[in-house]
C-alpha cells in the first residue's frame, strides 16, 4: 500500500488544487491512508486480503487517471470535466467515487480472488470493512465540499441531484457485480459484455453528476 499511497501524494503535488481529479485524490488519498492504518493496527482480521483488495482497488483508480484518454468510459466524465468553472468540487469527489466503487470495485473483487485462490465469499468481511471506511468519511467530505448556503440553494436542482447518488447503494451494486464477474469467469465472452455494460452505465451517472451549473453573472459596478 505505501506504493500506491507514494503515487496519489505524487498526484496531489503535481495536479493544481482547483482540478477535479486533485479533489478527488485528496479524498481517496484519506481514505487509503485510514485504510492503512486500520490493516496495519488490526482493524481485519485477514490483512493479506484486505490490503490486495485495497491495493488492486486503488491501483484501478491510478491506472485510469495515468491512462488519460483510454480511461474506461466510468472515468471519462471526471477527466472531461475537470477543470469546467460550472462543476463544484463536491461534484468531482462524487463523481469519482460513483467510478471508483460503480465500477472499479468489482472488478478489484474479482481480481483479488483470482490472485489469493479464493471465492467472493472469503472476501465479503473485508469487502464490508472498506465500505464502512467509505461510508464514515462520505458525510465528512460532502460537509467539507458542499457550497454555502448563498451557493447551493435548496431549490437549486443540483441539490436534489446530488442528494440522489447513494454510496450505500452503490457499495451494494458493486457487490452483486462481483459475484455474477465471479460466476461468469469461465464465460470470458459474457463477462466482457457485463463488464462493459457496467462501464457505460457508470459513466452515465457520473456524467449526471457533473451536470455544470450556471454561471452567475457578476454584479455590475
Amino acid at each position: 500500500m505505501e506504493a500506491v499511497l507514494a503515487r496519489m501524494r505524487a498526484l496531489d503535488e503535481r495536479l493544481p488544487a482547483q482540478d477535479g481529479v486533485a479533489v478527488f485524490n485528496r479524498v481517496y488519498l484519506t481514505v487509503t491512508q485510514t485504510l492503512h492504518h486500520r490493516i496495519g493496527h488490526g482493524g481485519f482480521p485477514a490483512p493479506r486480503r484486505a490490503e490486495t483488495l485495497s491495493v488492486r482497488f486503488a491501483e484501478r483508480y491510478l491506472r485510469a487517471v495515468e491512462a488519460e484518454g483510454r480511461a474506461p468510459a466510468c472515468w471519462r466524465p471526471l477527466l472531461q470535466y475537470r477543470r469546467h468553472p460550472g462543476v463544484r468540487p463536491l461534484q468531482h469527489a462524487l463523481a469519482g467515487i460513483n467510478a471508483h466503487i460503480g465500477h472499479d470495485l468489482a472488478l478489484a473483487v474479482v481480481s483479488s480472488c483470482h490472485a489469493l485462490g479464493c471465492a467472493p465469499a472469503a472476501l465479503e468481511a473485508d469487502f464490508h470493512r472498506v465500505g464502512d471506511t467509505l461510508v464514515s468519511l462520505e458525510e465528512r467530505i460532502r460537509e467539507d465540499l458542499m457550497p454555502g448556503p448563498d451557493l447551493l440553494e435548496v431549490a437549486d436542482p443540483l441539490t436534489h441531484l446530488l442528494g440522489s447518488w447513494s454510496l450505500e447503494r452503490a457499495r451494494s451494486g458493486a457487490w452483486a457485480a462481483a459475484r455474477l464477474l465471479w460466476a461468469l469467469r469461465r464465460s470470458p465472452e459474457l463477462a466482457g459484455e457485463f463488464t462493459e455494460s457496467l462501464d457505460a452505465g457508470v459513466g452515465l451517472v457520473g456524467r449526471c453528476l457533473l451536470t455544470p451549473s450556471p454561471l452567475r453573472p457578476r454584479a455590475v459596478t
